[in-house]
């Protein structure tokens, strides 16, 4: 490892921060990888030499101060490692979403443009060679993984480990370890550590520019919050590209000091997350879901016993579980009943969930049904949520350890200053703000009020104790032609609480009445078909099924008596639905990265579902361009059935 400076600046940049850790925890385990079934560790020391020759070696291809390097691919050590080499060179490292198409890779890289990408793997290559031509400020791509790509001749290509061994050799010599230690010295923190662009729910993607001062002081006010230390762990899946995954794992682990796992693959995920026993978890609503489907389907199918043990442990879960995490005073007797549910339940299935050691977890993104939510924390798992913004560089609000509800998101995070503007939006400054969108300064200034405060576009408003509740994107909120108040996301929240919905689209700004388009979640769905009887070959098959449709109606009027009951949302239940013949998907431009909905490109995609919706026929069909996972386009035709319902009529929840 390479001798500590003799005086260690301000630790106001990420590069420094490394520096410090090889220094002061330099054995410490920093990095895991699992390649080919087995775990492999890095300590902070080998950490802080790797990068030291992934920068020498970018500094020998030319790299300099402000360019831009993408960083293309799934989470490996060496992408984190050349994000922080990037970074030690005072360059701008530019993520892109690994399962980004090769158009949506040019659109970021024209914007940014990158002079060089370090890609994962041949995949993330091929897509880089097919759009060079439209990117002249790329010169150089550097691959990870070298298999499949030995027959490549493009002289623009370069193996990372070549770039590395040229590296290493280099800071051998003393003049040019001196050079890199003072070019560490010289990082100013004010400077853009990192370009991160905006998931594009509404239009174009957006780079936005955090400076490393920032990201570390929102880290430090967060990693204090949360207690996490250099002991904690934690399992790198989420997207490179995605705030979420700089700030929770790169950014928390640089000034914690804790240890980033990297899975083998997403499709291994859920079993490294066993293996791991991560103490510190981030999942968004959707993979919580998906989890419990899992579970929900194994137990269909256990034994009557199990079943019965099951069924009566969790009932015992609901009522004390989470009193027991927030650490509620909880009668004797159900401290006993629940440790030995415990022992026979709860610790088994956080076992498989990989949810042992967890001592923090969060969610965010979308709203988490309440009983959704309270399934995990009656297990005694600490989860809690937050709501973030990329320009905040992630936490705008925080929930604190016992104070945990499932229909807010919290109070302000530390150091945030929090408002509601006069027409309902959410606006905030933050210790991680952003500098400003790169090479954009006029959508910069529309993003800020006259006095610095960032604008969310989201509407929202504070509970009696000082939680915020998200309403709905506040361009999003509108009104019936009757002027009742029509929020799409509340809505479509309510809907795929149930297990057997995944996507929803609500229509109604400006119409008669609110209709729904609906996605069914396959793998729920599935194996209700499995066990009534229900044949299918395809997602389409099954999606048009009309004991299907019987199912998700169920599903749907069970809303609208829950919508019945708020008298601000009475007026807006669900007339007519349909279940679209496909599932909606971000390589058709219908989701993000991030898996948001593009409601408005929606509308326009199924334009005749959307008449149909409204002109009262039975049927609709659709013919839509779809696009494979090896980029090949095709077409998808099919038709949905219409159902309708009736509203129930308003009424208190007292009545």
């Amino acid at each position: 490892m390479h001798s500590p400076p003799k005086r260690v600046s301000a630790d106001d940049t990420f590069a420094k921060l490394l520096r410090v850790h090889a220094w002061v925890r330099g054995e410490r385990p920093a990095y895991r990888l699992k390649d080919l079934g087995i775990w492999r560790t890095w300590t902070w020391g080998e950490v802080y030499a790797e990068t030291r020759a992934i920068a020498r070696g970018l500094a020998n291809l030319g790299v300099k101060k402000g360019d831009r390097i993408a960083i293309a691919g799934a989470n490996r050590p060496h992408l984190y490692w050349s994000i922080a080499a990037a970074q030690m060179l005072g360059a701008i490292p530019v993520p892109v979403y690994a399962d980004s198409v090769a158009e949506e890779i040019a659109l970021v890289l024209e914007n940014a443009g990158a002079c060089l990408m370090v890609a994962q793997d041949q995949e993330q290559v091929d897509k880089a060679l097919s759009i060079l031509d439209r990117l002249p400020t790329l010169q150089r791509i550097l691959h990870d993984e070298t298999r499949g790509l030995a027959d490549y001749g493009d002289p623009r290509l370069l193996a990372l480990d070549e770039v590395m061994r040229q590296g290493r050799a280099d800071l051998e010599k003393p003049e040019i370890a001196a050079w890199l230690d003072a070019l560490i010295d010289a990082g100013e923190g004010c400077a853009p550590s990192i370009m991160l662009y905006t998931s594009g729910t509404t239009g174009k993607s957006k780079g936005v520019m955090l400076s490393g001062e920032r990201c570390i002081a929102a880290a430090r006010d967060t990693v204090a919050f949360d207690n996490l230390t250099d002991r904690d762990e934690a399992l790198a899946y989420l997207p490179l590209a995605w705030v979420g995954d700089h700030y929770l794992n790169y950014a928390q682990g640089m000034v914690a000091g804790f240890c980033l796992a990297c899975p083998e693959s997403a499709a291994t995920a859920a079993e490294d997350l066993r293996e791991i026993g991560p103490t510190f978890h981030f999942a968004p609503p959707r993979v919580f879901e998906a989890l419990l489907t899992r579970v929900s389907i194994r137990m269909e199918d256990a034994s009557a016993m199990k079943r019965w043990l099951y069924r009566h442990f969790m009932t015992v879960a609901r009522r004390w579980g989470e009193k027991r995490v927030n650490r509620e005073p909880i009668p004797w007797h159900a401290r006993l009943h629940y440790a030995l549910g415990e022992l026979l339940i709860y610790g088994p299935l956080k076992n498989t969930l990989g949810f042992s050691r967890i001592r923090v977890a969060y969610t965010a993104g979308e709203a988490i049904g309440s009983e959704l939510f309270a399934f995990y924390r009656s297990l005694g798992l600490n989860l809690k949520q937050l709501y973030g913004q990329t320009e905040a560089f992630l936490y705008v609000t925080a929930q604190a350890d016992g104070k945990v509800r499932s229909d807010t998101v919290g109070p302000p995070a530390p150091n945030v200053k929090l408002r509601i503007a006069d027409d309902g939006e959410v606006q905030f400054k933050s210790p991680g703000m952003f500098i400003g969108y790169y090479n954009d300064p006029a959508k910069t200034a529309e993003a800020l009020t006259p006095d610095g405060f960032v604008k969310t576009g989201d509407a929202g408003f504070f509970e009696p104790d000082g939680q915020l509740k998200i309403v709905d994107r506040a361009k999003d909120v509108g009104k019936l032609a009757n002027g009742q108040l029509f929020a799409p996301k509340y809505i479509e929240n309510k809907l795929k609480f149930f297990a057997n919905i995944r996507e929803a689209v609500a229509i109604g700004d400006g119409r008669d009445h609110v209709a729904v388009m609906l996605n069914i979640e396959l793998a729920s769905v599935g194996a209700w078909a499995e066990r009534n009887g229900v044949s299918y070959a395809s997602y389409q098959e099954l999606a048009g099924h009309e004991r299907v449709a019987e199912l998700i109606e169920k599903h749907v009027d069970a809303v609208n008596r829950s919508l019945s009951e708020e008298p601000a949302m009475a007026g807006a239940q669900i007339c007519r639905f349909l279940i679209l013949p496909k599932e909606l998907d971000a390589d058709d431009g219908e989701l993000t990265r991030t898996q948001k909905v593009r409601r408005a490109f929606i509308a326009d995609r199924y334009a005749p579902l959307v008449k149909g919706l409204y002109d009262g026929s039975a049927e609709a069909s659709i013919s839509a361009e779809i696009t494979y996972e090896d980029g090949r386009k095709g077409k998808l035709e099919g038709k949905s059935r219409i159902r309708e319902l009736k509203p129930y009529p308003a009424r208190s929840v007292a009545a």
